[in-house]
């Protein structure tokens, strides 16, 4: 397989821990034990900034290369894979955005609040860049005759 399909399957491995790591941010304060002074104050802020560097900035970044690298030429294959990634994020954001009702209130701030509803907008051009792909069709080089 040439490089930029193992860039678009390493993209969705990435788009896949970061969701996953997400709901179980989510989860885990919807389970926070009580008996523990230390989870008294936890603040998910930090932890939701760790995740989005280590997850879903380098499955943007290398989902971005996969596309200039076929962008010329186009590719189904890797069209596909960036717009499964898409979906992949919006389904992660949304079991994020439905878990919200069941967190107590002192552990929500603006950015678990907000944080799944920006990443659901942000799955939407992930997908166009990916059907782009898939739409898009191989040039003809140019013969020269003479």
């Amino acid at each position: 397989m040439a490089t930029e399909t193992w860039l678009a399957i390493i993209s969705i491995a990435l788009f896949v821990m970061f969701a996953a790591e997400m709901i179980s941010v989510y989860n885990f304060m919807i389970d926070i034990p009580q008996d523990d002074a230390f989870f008294g104050s936890f603040s998910a802020d930090t932890k939701l900034i760790q995740f989005i560097s280590i997850g879903f900035a380098p499955a943007v970044i290398l989902a971005g290369i996969a596309y200039i690298m076929t962008k010329e030429y186009g590719s189904k294959r890797i069209g596909g894979m960036i717009i499964a990634g898409g979906i992949i994020l919006l389904v992660g954001m949304y079991v994020c955005y439905s878990m919200l009702i069941r967190i107590d209130d002192k552990y929500i701030t603006d950015s678990v609040k907000y944080l799944p509803i920006l990443f659901m907008v942000l799955s939407i051009p992930i997908m166009g860049v990916g059907a782009y792909l898939t739409k898009q069709r191989k040039r003809r080089p140019k013969k020269e005759y003479f």
